[in-house]
């Protein structure tokens, strides 16, 4: 930021899976960055699992997928079973994304990539350092750090707290944790198997007893989730798993060994807004929801992406505070579906009811073999639904958009996208030319065949699209959306 007397651009509290993914971002994009981790090395378990096929393309669009596709267990089909008797069996294989499958990575897998990642960016991560307070001043934070009991000051253009369920960014800023805990306690456990199963479906188990989610990490090794009445000893031994998996699992699948387990509580919980001043949060730090579906990290993981490019430009000059206004504006809705899709899997999946599971177990299977609820079911879980409608910097849906150019981490960066139909006629063609230039430091045309008119975000969503015979007065539509988010210094370079 010319002129900000701020030691770096960013800093980034907490280095969990979305810290790194922000850290990367901001040094792929050449800010200015500091990663700070209050543990003194990362993650050891699994934890979080299932990277869904839209983060498998942000993944792509930010040129890391590929080492997470050497490392993911492929998972293409989603099973209900209920007291040996399979209720559903859904094909996981949205035909839209070059990603047709749930890549299981576990979590300690997915942090080491990312710091290998950041490494060869010449990043790193300051462990042992832990955000004490910071104070906000008209153009910057002061913050302090504290890093094996020794006091330090800095002054950042913005802090991003991506540190966790207990943050303590969110608690500085006085965030109210809107929601509930869930009554039950929870089992989390990474066990070795049998092979009975198949490697590339995952399993719901409902159960009046509670629900049991499986995974599949490899043919023989899986993530059991599961809710329980009463939990034995500080953590689930390899007997309390056999016995949950011998009540409510697959007949035939067998737990050989524990790798780790452990107990929890679980909350679906969100901060009523995700900015405040120069402070964001993104990740647990900002909202928190039941782990059956495996959204949890992936929604932190969308925050991050959908932030670092709104930071990248507005550090340049060339965004406005609408912008930076519209992160909050755009993934509350988002955040908000999340915690009631998998508020409502949780209670459906370990209704106590008998009637609800007589209904339940009697729906299902019907339900579940319509095209339409089957496109649905894998349209959300995919997160390939997400879309933006209703955001203030975007007309229109506001949805996904994807093609081969974005691959690889340099198809799409700090500039928005004007694509128009390589076949549009020569005083089109020109006049699309016109507008790139007046935003010539933040925009690039492409043309290419049956796209109509297109304006795509550096972070591949749509801001605003026409057929292209609105022609000119599409351009002009297209310009005003530019305006709103990237002010006047944009427009007029």
């Amino acid at each position: 930021m010319p002129g900000t007397p701020v030691d770096t651009d960013v800093l980034i509290v907490g280095a969990g899976p979305v810290g790194l993914f922000l850290a990367n971002e901001c040094a792929r994009r050449g800010l200015r960055w500091r990663l700070v981790e209050e543990r003194a090395s990362q993650s050891e378990y699994s934890k979080a699992l299932a990277i869904f096929p839209r983060t498998l393309e942000i993944f792509d669009m930010a040129g890391l997928a590929g080492p997470f596709l050497e490392k993911a267990n492929r998972v293409t089909s989603v099973v209900v079973v209920t007291h040996g008797r399979r209720l559903a069996h859904m094909e996981f294989k949205p035909q839209e994304s070059p990603y047709p499958f749930v890549a299981m990575v576990p979590q300690d897998v997915t942090e080491k990539l990312l710091v290998d990642q950041l490494l060869r960016k010449g990043g790193s991560v300051e462990y042992e350092t832990k955000f004490v307070s910071a104070a906000e001043q008209r153009d910057l934070v002061t913050v302090t750090l504290d890093h094996k009991g020794t006091q330090t000051t800095l002054q950042a253009a913005y802090v991003v707290g991506c540190d966790g369920a207990h943050s303590a960014v969110r608690h500085l800023l006085n965030l109210p944790f809107e929601g509930a805990e869930y009554e039950d306690t929870f089992l989390l456990a990474d066990i070795e198997t049998n092979d009975s199963l198949p490697a590339n479906e995952m399993q719901l188990c409902p159960s009046e007893l509670g629900p049991v989610a499986i995974f599949p990490m490899s043919a023989t090794r899986r993530r059991i989730v599961a809710s329980i009445q009463k939990t034995e000893g500080d953590a689930p031994s390899l007997d309390l798993v056999r016995k949950v998996l011998a009540e409510r699992a697959p007949s035939g699948l067998e737990a050989r060994g524990l790798n780790w387990s452990s107990y929890f509580r679980i909350h679906h919980r969100q901060v009523a807004r995700l900015r405040v001043g120069r402070f964001f949060v993104a990740g647990d730090a900002a909202h928190i929801h039941s782990p059956f579906g495996g959204q949890g990290m992936n929604t932190g993981l969308h925050d991050a992406w959908n932030l670092a490019w709104k930071l990248d430009l507005v550090l340049r000059n060339h965004g406005s505070d609408e912008l930076l206004e519209s992160y909050s504006a755009e993934r509350r809705p988002v955040i908000r579906n999340v915690i009631e899709i998998t508020h409502f899997l949780t209670k459906t999946l370990g209704t106590p009811s008998k009637l609800a599971q007589v209904l339940r177990d009697a729906v299902i299977p019907m339900v579940s073999r319509l095209a339409p609820f089957q496109h649905a079911f894998v349209h959300r879980l995919s997160e390939l639904g997400i879309a933006y409608r209703g955001s203030p910097i975007v007309e229109g849906a506001g949805e996904r958009f994807w093609d081969d150019s974005l691959h690889g981490g340099a198809g799409i960066r700090s500039r928005f996208l004007l694509i128009f139909d390589s076949s549009a006629d020569p005083a089109f063609t020109k006049a699309a030319g016109q507008l790139a230039d007046s935003f010539k430091d933040v925009m690039e045309l492409r043309a290419l065949g049956g796209h109509g008119i297109t304006l795509v975000r550096p972070d591949g969503y749509v801001a605003y699209s026409a057929h292209r015979s609105q022609g000119a007065p599409a351009l002009t539509a297209m310009r005003s959306v530019l305006e709103r988010q990237l002010g006047t210094v944009a427009s007029s370079s």
